[in-house]
C-alpha cells in the first residue's frame, strides 16, 4: 500500500484488540486501538480515519456506526459479532462488514484491504460470490472465489511466493473466457504460522469488447449457479 490506512479498532476485550492490531500493522495499515464507544468516538471526530472495526454492541447500540457515517458516509465499518442487530439491506447501502467471532487472520485482514482498497473507487456493479472453480492466472493454477463486472478475487495456492505482476492474465479453460488484468491489491494467508496461499484482487483492464462481454456472461452464469447475487462485503 503507498500509504498506512488508518484504522479505528473499538472492542472491548484487549486480546482480541491487541491480536487484530497486531495483524493489520503487519499487513501495513495503523491501527489505532480504543475499549469504549465514547473513545472510539472522540477518535473518529479528532483525525481522520479509513475503517472502523468495532464491536457489534459498540457499533448499534453504542452508535459508533451511525458516528462514523456523520464524520464520512463513505468509511466502511467491519462489525465484529452478532450481524443480528443491523438489517442486511441497510448493511449495503451502508458499507457495513459482518465478521463473526473468534476473528480470523487471512479473513479480516482480507476484508480491510477489500474495504480500503476496492471500496475508494464507486464501484459500478455489486460483487458476487460463487462456487469456487479453477482458472489460470498468469499461469499459475488459482481459483476464483468472488468476481463482479470489472473485476474478481483469486485464490492462489501455497507455492506462490511472489505477488502477481501489476498487470496479468486470468483464464477460465473450461469456458473459454481469458482476460487480462491490473492486480489492486495482494495479501498472504496464514494458517499456524505457515503461509496458505494468497488472496488478490484485480480490475479488468485493456480488454477488448469481445472479450468484456464473454466475461459479463460469465459473471451472471456463474453467480445464477451459485444462488448468490449479494455484494462480496456482506461476510457471515
Amino acid at each position: 500500500m503507498p500509504d498506512r490506512p488508518r484504522v479505528i479498532i473499538a472492542l472491548p476485550d484487549t486480546t482480541e484488540s491487541g491480536s487484530i492490531a497486531d495483524w493489520l500493522a503487519a499487513d501495513g495499515f495503523e491501527p489505532v486501538r480504543r475499549s469504549s464507544p465514547r473513545a472510539a468516538a472522540e477518535e473518529m471526530q479528532a483525525r481522520t480515519f479509513d475503517l472502523l472495526i468495532a464491536d457489534a454492541a459498540f457499533a448499534f447500540r453504542g452508535g459508533l456506526h451511525a458516528a462514523g457515517r456523520r464524520r464520512n458516509p463513505l468509511t466502511p465499518t467491519v462489525v465484529i459479532g452478532d450481524s443480528a442487530a443491523a438489517d442486511p439491506a441497510e448493511a449495503v447501502t451502508r458499507r457495513i462488514m459482518f465478521l463473526p467471532r473468534p476473528a480470523e487472520r487471512a479473513m479480516l485482514v482480507c476484508t480491510v484491504a477489500m474495504a480500503i482498497l476496492e471500496g475508494r473507487p464507486a464501484r459500478r456493479s455489486v460483487r458476487k460470490l460463487v462456487n469456487r472453480f479453477e482458472a489460470i492466472s498468469n499461469g499459475v493454477p488459482s481459483h476464483i472465489i468472488d468476481m463482479s463486472n470489472e473485476g474478481l478475487r483469486l485464490e492462489m495456492p501455497p507455492d506462490r511466493r511472489s505477488v502477481p505482476p501489476p498487470y496479468f492474465s486470468v483464464r477460465v479453460p473450461l469456458i473459454g473466457v481469458a482476460v487480462n488484468v491490473k492486480r489492486m491489491w495482494a495479501l498472504s494467508r496464514q494458517s499456524d504460522g505457515r503461509t496458505a496461499g494468497m488472496w488478490c484482487g484485480g480490475a479488468l483492464s485493456q480488454n477488448g469488447a469481445r472479450a468484456e462481454q464473454a466475461w459479463r456472461t460469465l459473471v451472471e452464469t456463474l453467480s445464477l449457479a451459485a444462488g448468490s447475487s449479494s455484494d462480496s462485503v456482506l461476510i457471515q
